[in-house]
């Protein structure tokens, strides 16, 4: 790990024509597209011409990862030609105005990708978190002389061609018989026509992606769940998929990760995950669906359905209230991450409830949590630190917070655990090396930090503190 831009251009050439022949795997947070090139080009121009690169720079390289600043013709050539044992491309570029010819990606930039034929996975996005830049010299006759050399790729991630319509898409899927993994970003062109005929293809996807694609419809998902093989389905922010769509969805059997946020799904709409399968999700975000309510857990975990959902994301849900966890609580499902930021009606209720829930009759204090996203629930008070202190929620390593709720209350509860990861300015919350200590605090008997200054601010004794929540009122 380094900063590359320490080094002067033709300096950081120079250190990596020293870099150890058995080098496979290379990421780079962010370089210039220029610095790309002289980087793997065979010289390094002529104020250096006593020095030159030897042309098996990065000889064995598989991998490649880049940020960059813009997404060139000139570098994806370079990077094809010279990189001859690639199989892994990924690259990303976040303009913050509309690059000029010689600095983007065009259609011949397209046909030179996978000159040795050994590419496996093929990424090449566009982002939009600085501005909303597309590639807008890329059209769908660029797919296609790019599938031509790409009939053995396995993955495919497209972010921000906005001029590729169904016709370019689909020559990706009839073309590429190989691919299990499809992702496609602001696909401003892709209608229901792509997937029209995917039955009658040789596909077997595991994986696809298809966020921000607003034309997308119902009749959409329905010809890709034709693709009984599917574990991992993406659709966040398609805003025209509804109930129908997670009807079909119900019947995949594999499917274990599903993210619709921002979709016009209803309570009725989930409680068709479940229906028709076997049980298998695991992780469902809904995130921002705005017709939810406090029945959706009802729906969700209606029977024995959708019992093996460990991750939940009920963020963003303007009707959930504290109702909708006590309902959760009732289950008793282990739940493993929780995530419930702006949800405006959660508060204090919620979080004694989940750490007072019982899985069995053995095991309770919340135990399976070990990630809680509450930042800036509108009912959070004090009262619900109270119930962070151990033996409370012990295997929880990321908590989510407002941070003006007190902050002395915030760094106690972080000098307490110091295992806890605490967020309070509304960073997403993930996992790190800490998850593999689950049982860190159940044997713990050191001073609890936040205990002491529960217990010097508040000055309350433990029979008050139980006198502010009947918790067994709660549960009825």
């Amino acid at each position: 790990m380094f900063d590359v831009s320490i080094f002067l251009r033709h300096n950081f050439a120079r250190v990596w024509a020293l870099a150890t022949r058995r080098l496979i795997s290379l990421e780079i947070g962010y370089i210039s597209s220029v610095m790309v090139t002289e980087l793997l080009s065979p010289s390094l121009g002529l104020h250096q011409s006593s020095y030159h690169v030897q042309p098996s720079i990065l000889p064995n390289l598989q991998k490649l990862c880049l940020s960059v600043d813009y997404i060139t013709d000139t570098m994806v050539s370079t990077i094809s030609k010279c990189l001859v044992c690639l199989t892994h491309l990924d690259l990303r570029d976040s303009p913050i105005i509309e690059p000029r010819m010689a600095f983007d990606l065009t259609n011949s930039g397209l046909q030179q990708i996978n000159v040795h034929g050994k590419l496996k996975h093929l990424s090449l996005v566009r982002s939009q978190e600085i501005a909303p830049t597309y590639f807008k010299r890329v059209n769908d006759l660029g797919i296609l002389l790019m599938a031509d050399k790409c009939s053995a790729m396995e993955s495919i991630c497209l972010g921000g061609f906005c001029q590729v319509t169904d016709t370019g898409y689909k020559t990706i899927l009839h073309s590429c018989s190989k691919v299990y993994k499809l992702r496609v970003f602001h696909g401003t062109h892709l209608t229901d026509l792509v997937f029209h005929d995917i039955s009658a293809t040789s596909l077997s996807l595991t994986h696809v992606s298809l966020r921000w694609c607003n034309l997308l419809t119902n009749l959409a998902i329905a010809r890709l769940a034709t693709n009984g093989d599917l574990s991992f389905l993406d659709l966040r922010d398609c805003r025209n998929l509804g109930d129908e769509a997670l009807r079909a969805i119900g019947t995949l059997p594999k499917l274990k990760t599903l993210l619709i946020d921002g979709c016009d799904i209803s309570d009725v709409g989930l409680s068709y995950l479940g229906r028709g399968s076997k049980n298998s999700l695991v992780s469902l975000s809904v995130r921002g669906c705005k017709r939810l309510t406090d029945r959706c857990i009802c729906s969700l975990f209606n029977g024995s359905s959708n019992k093996e959902i460990r991750e939940l994301d009920l963020s963003n849900l303007p009707n959930i209230s504290d109702d909708a966890v006590l309902l959760l609580v009732k289950t008793r499902i282990p739940i493993f991450e929780l995530r419930m930021r702006r949800c405006p009606l959660i508060g204090d209720i919620s979080v004694i409830a989940l750490a007072s829930m019982q899985i069995d009759d053995t095991v309770w204090h919340g135990s399976h949590l070990r990630l809680l996203d509450l930042y800036n629930c509108g009912g959070i008070t004090q009262l619900a630190f109270q119930w962070f202190k151990k033996p409370y929620f012990p295997r929880l390593r990321w908590l989510g917070v407002t941070g003006s709720v007190n902050r002395d209350l915030v760094d106690a509860l972080a000098r307490s655990r110091p295992f806890l990861h605490v967020a309070c300015r509304g960073e997403e919350l993930g996992t790190d090396q800490w998850d593999d200590m689950d049982d860190v605090y159940v044997q713990d008997e050191e001073v609890d930090f936040l205990e002491q200054w529960l217990l010097g601010a508040e000055n309350e004794s433990d029979d008050e503190m139980e006198d502010d929540v009947d918790l067994a009122e709660l549960l009825e």
